[in-house]
C-alpha cells in the first residue's frame, strides 16, 4: 500500500476503509446504548422503574440488539472481503509469526524506537480478539433471552408455543404477553426459565466484561496515540495514519 503525501516530515498512509470505519462508530454507539439500557434494566428497582417500564426498556434493548447483531454480521463478512488491514488475519492474535511480533512489540514498547503499525499492533490484536469474542457471545445470548423473556424473534414464536402448550393451535398465542402468566402452562414456563437461567447469567457476566474491555480499549488507544503520535484516533474518521518512517506491517 503506497503513501499518498508528506506533511511536516510525516508520510500519510491509507489504513481503514470506509466500511470498517462505519462499523466501528455504529458498534461504539450501539454498545454504549446497550450498556446504558442494561444498567437501567439490571437496577430497575433502584431507579424506581415500574414493571411496565422495565418491559419497555427490555423491548428497546432488544431492538438495539438487533441492530448490533446486524452490524456484527456485516463486520464478520467484511473481515473476509475488506482491505488488507480490515481482514481477520491482520486483526486476530493468530497466524504465522504473530507470537514473534508480539514479543518484539512488547520488548520495544517503552524503548526510544517503539514499533509502529499501520493496522492493529500485536498487543491490540489480543484486545480485539477478546472484544470480538465477547461481542459475538453477547449477541448470541441476547437473541436467546429476547425469545425467552419477551417472546421476540428469532425464538419467540417457538417459546410461546412451548410455554402455552399451543402446538399448532396458534389462536392461543395472541393473548400471551411478556410479564404476564395469562394463558401460560406453569410447569412448561418454569422449565423454560430454568433452561434460560444460564444464558441470562452469561449475558450479565459478559455485560460487565464488555464494560471493562471498553475502558481498557480506550486506555490502550489513548496510550498509543500519545506514545506513537500516528493519528490513531483520527484515522478511524479519515481512514489515514501518519508516520515518519514506514510502519513495520506495510509490506507484510
Amino acid at each position: 500500500m503506497s503513501a499518498k503525501r508528506v506533511i511536516n516530515y510525516y508520510i500519510e498512509y491509507p489504513a481503514w476503509d470506509l466500511s470498517t470505519r462505519i462499523f466501528h462508530w455504529l458498534n461504539a454507539i450501539l454498545v454504549l446504548t446497550l450498556i446504558a439500557l442494561g444498567v437501567a434494566i439490571l437496577y430497575s428497582g433502584t431507579f424506581g422503574i415500574t414493571p411496565e417500564g422495565k418491559i419497555l426498556l427490555k423491548s428497546i434493548h432488544v431492538y438495539a440488539g438487533y441492530a448490533f447483531v446486524a452490524n456484527m454480521v456485516w463486520r464478520i463478512i467484511w473481515g473476509f472481503a475488506g482491505n488488507r488491514y480490515a481482514r481477520w488475519k491482520a486483526m486476530l492474535p493468530f497466524g504465522k509469526g504473530y507470537l514473534r511480533d508480539l514479543i518484539t512489540y512488547v520488548k520495544n514498547l517503552f524503548s526510544e524506537k517503539p514499533d509502529h503499525y499501520l493496522g492493529h499492533n500485536p498487543l491490540a490484536r489480543l484486545m480485539i480478539g477478546a472484544m470480538y469474542l465477547l461481542l459475538v457471545l453477547q449477541g448470541i445470548t441476547g437473541l436467546i433471552l429476547a425469545g425467552t423473556d419477551l417472546y421476540m424473534p428469532p425464538l419467540g414464536h417457538e417459546i410461546k408455543e412451548y410455554v402455552t402448550g399451543a402446538g399448532e393451535d396458534h389462536s392461543k398465542l395472541a393473548g400471551v404477553k411478556p410479564g404476564s402468566k395469562e394463558g401460560i402452562d406453569e410447569a412448561a414456563y418454569n422449565k423454560m426459565r430454568a433452561v434460560r437461567k444460564p444464558f441470562e447469567e452469561a449475558h450479565e457476566i459478559i455485560f460487565y466484561l464488555l464494560a471493562i474491555s471498553v475502558i481498557l480499549h480506550l486506555i490502550g488507544v489513548a496510550f498509543t496515540e500519545i506514545r506513537e503520535k500516528n493519528a490513531i484516533i483520527s484515522a478511524m474518521i479519515t481512514g489515514k495514519k501518519f508516520f515518519k518512517i514506514p510502519p513495520v506491517d506495510l509490506d507484510k
